[in-house]
């Protein structure tokens, strides 16, 4: 389930009502971030409580949620505010894995040059 390198993952930083489903957070990504729901990039929500978040993406045959819920700590979620971040995917791992994302930098992806 974890993303390609490809795909863009974007968190909202405002934190959601956690009642809802795939729908109601889809309505939210078109509404409130100006997103498309329905392009395969994964969006994710954060709650009240910082212990849990909610993922959100189309894999072009429907709309796929996951939510996970940290049992001894709190995810380390960005200051909140209107909008949307970007998180590679080595950020998006770490915060899903619990650890601070923001001291995770993914090494930059280059093509091997040609053995000569």
């Amino acid at each position: 389930m974890m993303p390609s390198h490809t795909v863009r993952i974007l968190v909202a930083t405002q934190p959601v009502d956690f009642r809802k489903g795939h729908d109601g957070l889809a309505a939210q990504v078109a509404s409130v971030l100006k997103e498309d729901p329905f392009t395969g990039t994964v969006f994710l929500f954060r709650a009240k409580r910082a212990d849990r978040l909610k993922i959100l993406f189309w894999d072009g045959t429907g709309l796929v949620m996951a939510y996970k819920r940290l049992e001894e700590s709190s995810f380390t979620w960005p200051a909140v505010r209107d909008g949307v971040m970007t998180l590679n995917r080595a950020q998006f791992e770490a915060l899903f894995a619990g650890l601070d994302w923001r001291k995770v930098k993914a090494l930059e992806i280059r093509r091997p040059a040609a053995a000569e």
